[in-house]
């Protein structure tokens, strides 16, 4: 019987990367998120794959025809929503935001000499299926007025939005969850990188089978323990078993060797070692792999 890894990457941060990539979301290496954001820091947008995505969910239906928005349209969009008013507070920015999310953003366009006003989508809410999602780690963004860096364990993009940014602890620490709530909070000081929390619509917080989650500025009082709840024992035996079907499916060969490519190699053969040893699964199993 293999002896339990309590470092904090084996034991929460790589099994959730996994999870997630089961869930259909898209690994990305560090390297490669810096690479879609122009290699600067200070930006949080995946900004190339926005604008594929904004080309691709948004569309003009004009008497009976379809047409694509211009591409100054598709560039007003981004700039709307780089646009961040963040000299008017984090909770205004994030509002802000979410506002653009939810509603659009209002574009006009000229067809068959007809200029009207069309709304522009950065999420396609009807059909969730054409979004993009994409993982990623260790994501490095600049501090204000500073050249350090903070770097949330994990942070989910849809559409190369930044939307959820999670904090992974190791579940022996003293109080693990309110060690990352606090990471969280200090993340988005003034001295932080708050521009990643003007975007970021929900915040995660966990430790390998425990969670907490809240919002841009939620104070640690307010942050929610995540529980599923049920109505009957057989939807909870069913949902039980989706999870673990998705939690002990192992992952592609590339999505492997991308996932492991940085790391030491022991880490790779620690979770080939895990997942050939281990012939039955209980829910007491932390690893993905």
């Amino acid at each position: 019987m293999n002896t339990p890894s309590f470092k904090e990457d084996h034991i929460s941060q790589i099994p959730a990367l996994q999870f997630l990539q089961n869930l259909g979301y898209n690994y990305l290496t560090p390297e490669e998120t810096l690479e879609l954001r122009g290699g600067k820091t200070s930006s949080v947008l995946l900004e190339s794959i926005l604008k594929d995505q904004l080309s691709t969910i948004n569309s003009i239906q004009y008497k009976g025809k379809t047409y694509p928005y211009s591409g100054a349209n598709i560039q007003s969009g981004i700039n709307a929503l780089k646009e961040v008013p963040l000299q008017e507070g984090l909770i205004a920015a994030n509002e802000s935001i979410y506002n653009l999310l939810t509603l659009g953003k209002a574009l006009e366009q000229t067809i068959d000499g007809d200029k009207k006003s069309y709304t522009l989508q950065y999420i396609d809410w009807k059909n969730p299926h054409k979004n993009s999602f994409h993982v990623t780690e260790e994501f490095s963004v600049m501090r204000a007025g500073s050249h350090e860096h903070y770097r949330p364990d994990i942070v989910l993009f849809v559409n190369g939005i930044p939307l959820v940014v999670i904090e992974c602890k190791r579940p022996d620490m003293k109080e693990p969850l309110s060690q990352a709530v606090s990471q969280h909070l200090r993340n988005q000081q003034e001295d932080g990188i708050r521009l990643l929390f003007a975007y970021a619509q929900l915040l995660m917080s966990i430790a390998t089978n425990t969670a907490s989650y809240g919002t841009t500025a939620t104070e640690p009082k307010f942050w929610s323990k995540w529980e599923e709840k049920f109505d009957e024992e057989t939807e909870k035996n069913r949902y039980l078993a989706d999870i673990q079907s998705i939690k002990n499916t192992a992952l592609l060969e590339d999505q492997k060797q991308k996932l492991f490519g940085d790391r030491y190699r022991y880490v790779m053969q620690y979770f080939e070692k895990i997942g050939q040893s281990s012939q039955t699964v209980t829910e007491q199993d932390h690893y993905l792999y």
